[in-house]
């Protein structure tokens, strides 16, 4: 039965409702037994070997594409959605460092946007997938950093429409069908349409869509959340399933990078440790993912996804600080880990108690300065991945950091988070959500365009 937004787009679009295969209906896969004919005006397009998509004929030409290999998105001729900006370039090459500079085909690419971890998770529709992406463009975003996992036990599969990787008796299997991978394989063709790059994290810290602790509790039926950086049996679940996720994409150049995981520290929720994790703990499991990363798809870049703290024991200020058995993250020391391509950090003054100051913009400067030197030192991009405050002066406090980053020649940012009004209502607002029609957004707009304009 078609959803009523599918039927609506599909009249909209003057095609016939009695067509095998609907606008954005899957056409093909590996594992596919349905029809193949796609609805008039439409064409089926390879997007890989798992799912073939019905996608709109575009009315005077398809998006280039510069790739050699034909089983790729990439060599796909996906049309734009017609709620793309004309002006948003594809998905033609893959971003690379130079330095300090993410580059791409030749000329130096600009890292500014918006987290938007929910968009591969829910169940929206295309029409609403577009409009999400297309109020990130219009912000002036060429990156949206989102999640590429979402772990689920028989306990709790059947709160989530969409899941990546179910757990039962110790045993990860990942979910190929159209609510899992192929539902990431729409994330992407989308985001390729609105000419967006994906910063793609593979697993959490934190208990929220599985995680961590999902592999330490289902593999060793442990509470220990450090375990999942030195036990074997883990370590190599948490391989395997990269490789299912990663090799799916290695010829995708929308892809902009993988992020080993989303905050990595020695602790998460539960806090429950072996009490054994240090700083030198997290960074060899960085050393070793990021080879493995690499070691099965050469074309992307790898970053670490960390929230950057610093070690540096004298400094009276928290994120600063190593704390035994909590914290375990170095970020110079992970920058100079040859398979990490770029530094990662996140800023949030309030949640770690840094407001000395009304705003926390002068502590906030002080992290944005500190990290764009030490990515000097290392000759890497760095870039403040998520940062966030919810106090009443929020838009000054953005716009002050922004004027950071752009003085200290710091590689990028993604502010946390975007937000969009969908048919189904708004995304999710955790207090940090931006909106088009909100006070933010129009700084957001301003400070695309003076990051692209500062070279």
């Amino acid at each position: 039965m078609l959803r009523a937004s599918l039927l609506a787009a599909i009249c909209a679009a003057g095609l016939p409702a009695w067509a095998a295969v609907p606008m954005w209906g899957q056409c093909g896969g590996m594992t596919y037994t349905g029809d193949t004919v796609c609805a008039t005006g439409t064409t089926c397009v390879y997007l890989n070997e798992w799912f073939s998509q019905c996608i709109l004929d575009a009315p005077t030409s398809t998006l280039p594409s510069t790739s050699s290999r034909p089983t790729s998105v990439a060599s796909s001729s996906v049309a734009a959605s017609s709620t793309a900006s004309a002006s948003s370039p594809s998905s033609t090459g893959f971003v690379t460092v130079s330095g300090q500079k993410f580059m791409l085909d030749g000329e130096e690419f600009t890292v500014v946007g918006e987290n938007a971890y929910w968009i591969g998770l829910f169940d929206y529709g295309v029409a609403d997938v577009d409009k999400a992406y297309q109020d990130i463009v219009n912000a002036g975003s060429t990156v949206v950093r989102t999640l590429g996992f979402n772990d689920v036990t028989p306990a709790d599969i059947a709160e989530y429409p969409v899941y990546y990787q179910s757990w039962s008796n110790g045993t990860g299997t990942i979910n190929l069908g159209p609510n899992g991978l192929q539902n990431f394989d729409q994330v992407v063709a989308r985001a390729k349409a609105h000419g967006l790059r994906l910063l793609v994290t593979l697993t959490n810290n934190w208990s929220d869509y599985g995680g961590m602790d999902v592999y330490v509790q289902q593999i060793l039926g442990s509470t220990y959340h450090d375990l999942f950086y030195t036990d074997p049996q883990v370590i190599a679940a948490f391989k395997k399933y990269i490789n299912g996720f990663v090799s799916r994409y290695v010829d995708e150049p929308t892809i902009l990078a993988w992020e080993l995981a989303n905050e990595p520290r020695c602790a998460g929720s539960t806090g429950v440790t072996t009490g054994n994790c240090t700083n030198p703990t997290i960074t060899q499991w960085i050393a070793e993912i990021s080879a493995y990363i690499k070691s099965i798809d050469p074309n992307h870049l790898v970053g670490v996804g960390d929230e950057g703290f610093i070690n540096d024991p004298g400094n009276p200020s928290y994120p600063y600080q190593y704390v035994e058995g909590t914290l375990g993250i170095d970020f110079e020391a992970n920058l100079q880990i040859p398979t990490i391509d770029f530094g990662t950090f996140h800023m949030y003054p309030e949640s770690w108690g840094q407001t000395n100051d009304p705003s926390a913009v002068g502590w906030g400067n002080q992290w944005i300065t500190d990290h764009a030197a030490m990515g000097r030192s290392a000759g890497k991009p760095v870039i403040m991945e998520e940062f966030g405050v919810t106090i009443a002066d929020q838009a000054l406090t953005y716009a002050e950091w922004y004027d950071t980053v752009i003085s200290t020649g710091l590689a990028g940012d993604l502010i946390w988070q975007a937000g969009s009004h969908l048919s189904g209502g708004d995304t999710p607002n955790d207090g940090y959500a931006e909106y088009p029609d909100g006070d933010v957004y129009p700084i957001i707009q301003q400070h695309a365009a003076a990051l692209k304009a500062r070279g």
